[in-house]
């Protein structure tokens, strides 16, 4: 679903970009190549406000302030990984490569991969051949309703940790990006599943909520509403404990997880990267090498 609706926004302003250029060329070349760029222009300042309601935001968190130059440099980076994975792997490239489950376990633990916040599998498609490559079978879901409830995603994971679980004979690990952090947690706690998971990885996930929930009209955007009623209610659900199963990597450059802090769950392993944009997370290599070492 989320494919389609983003394959349908690119092509309208792909047109959009087209008409304006063939009907302003023969009276002003300038004014038609300024105005086809307009979409970009937008695109490029709606994320540098990101950045700086981030950087104003995490004044006042525990996490060490970044540098200036981290955030300008993050933003950058963001700009043309978000441009990547929304424009091109999700829209297009998200069945390019199919889960992987061999018939035969490989002795190796496996994987089960749950993306964010209006995303879809193609997010993960970087981490597909590493994984294989090293015996991980694989499973990447897409979390449907694309804008409902969290806790409507609980049997989505539930069947994707079945099947790992069945290829390789082992509790598998639950690698998370963004929201997909905040599911598997909806997940445990609906199938009190803390014995059937090896570990679970979050990157970017806003445990406490982010700042920038508040305004969301997808139900599963307010759910994300820094310390509101869904987060909180989730915490005090929780047993002793389960927050040990986490490891949980958090940054001071997280354009969409803000303050830095609320990304750390208490209880679970923290590892700070800095300078790291939200998405950019995803595909950090110290992050990826790290949590691939982790895995097994």
């Amino acid at each position: 679903m989320i494919a389609r609706w983003q394959r349908i926004l690119l092509l309208f302003i792909l047109l959009t970009m087209a008409a304006w250029l063939v009907w302003q060329w023969p009276h002003s070349p300038w004014r038609a190549v300024l105005g086809a760029l307009v979409p970009l222009c937008v695109y490029l300042v709606v994320m540098a406000v990101e950045f700086v309601l981030m950087h104003i935001t995490n004044r006042t968190d525990a996490a060490p302030r970044a540098r200036l130059s981290q955030v300008v440099g993050a933003w950058w980076a963001e700009v043309w990984v978000a441009l990547m994975v929304f424009g091109w792997r999700q829209p297009f490239r998200h069945t390019s490569v199919p889960d992987w489950l061999p018939s035969k376990p490989t002795g190796k633990r496996g994987v089960v991969l749950v993306h964010g916040f209006m995303c879809n599998r193609g997010l993960w498609l970087p981490w597909f051949a590493s994984l294989q490559a090293r015996g991980h079978a694989y499973v990447a879901v897409n979390l449907e309703p694309v804008m409902g409830s969290i806790d409507e995603y609980a049997d989505i994971i539930e069947d994707a940790v079945r099947q790992v679980t069945a290829a390789t004979g082992q509790a598998p690990v639950l690698l998370c990006h963004s929201m997909g952090g905040l599911a598997v947690r909806a997940w445990l706690r609906a199938h009190q599943a803390d014995g059937r998971v090896h570990r679970v990885l979050t990157l970017g996930t806003p445990h406490g909520g982010t700042w920038l929930g508040r305004f969301s009209r997808a139900v599963n955007g307010r759910q994300m509403s820094l310390a509101g009623d869904w987060v909180v209610a989730l915490q005090r659900a929780e047993p002793a404990g389960r927050a040990a199963l986490f490891t949980c990597w958090y940054s001071n450059c997280d354009n969409i997880v803000f303050p830095a802090t609320t990304a750390a769950l208490v209880g679970a392993e923290h590892r700070l990267v800095e300078g790291v944009a939200h998405v950019e997370m995803a595909f950090d290599p110290g992050v990826m090498k790290a949590c691939l070492e982790e895995i097994g």
